[in-house]
């Protein structure tokens, strides 16, 4: 999607999330976690991309525990910001720390280019959200947080989405009065993370006017629903952090096994995209075009 200013510039990206977030239906970003997967998920249509801390870090080969340090993320995410045109909706974690920390982090990745984070009330350092025996910090440390955060950023349209773990840790009422206080607190959009029924998905869109983000990938603890549904019940923005990378990893381990076989004819090569779609998946002939442009 190009949206395009009065004055015939790019509109900001912090800006054209805010557009998009107006529109009737929810915005889905799929989640990826380098540059490659950030132009494919643009490629296909979709009108934001979600970097993924958890996909970022399993990337890199460990598992999402909070092991990867704020500028570790942030330099990935730059790679990302700079792929694509689209949005990127950035995983924040829970700040890397204590108020001061997540005011770096926000000035970090608002460098970066992001168009807006999610920033989360684990304990640092955090787990996976869809990972048991997690840990919440109290409510004012996250309300803190989340000042902090809002007073650091210069851009006034970056989106703030504040994230909670509190339903596997709290139960339901807590979790809800957590984020009546992160919406008081500055955050545009409340993320309550891992409900585990469609009651409780309706219940969230109930008790909760504010726009929300619901995390919809296939597997884990949150029952699937469709993203008109999702729409009606007020959910504005659907992210889906793990399955391009999940494919991914299937995709690669097909084509060791074709590797492994030595047959040509092995039925993993017909799934893998050919030489020239890789190229174009990437913009060579762009990079070509220019290189000769600027060529003495």
């Amino acid at each position: 999607m190009n949206v395009v200013c009065n004055n015939g510039g790019d509109m900001k990206k912090t800006r054209q999330l805010r557009e998009l977030l107006n529109r009737p239906a929810a915005l889905i970003a799929p989640g990826a976690y380098d540059g490659l997967s950030a132009r494919l998920v643009e490629q296909a249509g979709f009108d934001a991309v979600y970097a993924s801390g958890g996909a970022i870090a399993r990337s890199t080969g460990i598992p999402d525990l909070g092991l990867l340090s704020m500028n570790e993320v942030a330099d990935r995410i730059t790679t990302m910001v700079e792929a694509v045109s689209v949005p990127v909706i950035a995983d924040a974690d829970t700040g890397y720390g204590n108020a001061l920390n997540a005011q770096r982090t926000a000035k970090a990745f608002e460098r970066a280019g992001v168009a807006a984070f999610h920033l989360e009330d684990q304990e640092f350092p955090k787990r996976c959200g869809h990972y048991d025996d997690k840990r919440i910090v109290p409510v004012n440390e996250m309300t803190q947080k989340l000042r902090a955060v809002r007073d650091a950023l210069l851009d006034d349209d970056f989106v703030v989405i504040a994230r909670t773990d509190g339903l596997a840790v709290e139960g339901y009422d807590k979790t809800i009065e957590r984020a009546h206080r992160y919406a008081e607190a500055g955050a545009d959009v409340i993320f309550v993370e891992a409900p585990v029924s469609v009651e409780q998905i309706e219940d969230i869109a109930r008790d909760l006017p504010y726009p929300k983000l619901i995390n919809m990938f296939k597997g884990g603890k949150t029952p699937f629903m469709t993203a008109d549904r999702l729409a009606e019940l007020g959910y504005k923005i659907v992210i889906v952090p793990s399955d391009l990378q999940r494919a991914a990893i299937k995709g690669m381990q097909d084509a060791l096994q074709a590797i492994q076989s030595g047959r040509e004819d092995h039925p993993a090569y017909q799934n893998m995209v050919s030489f020239k779609d890789r190229e174009a998946c990437i913009g060579t002939a762009e990079y070509l075009e220019r290189e000769a442009r600027y060529a003495s």
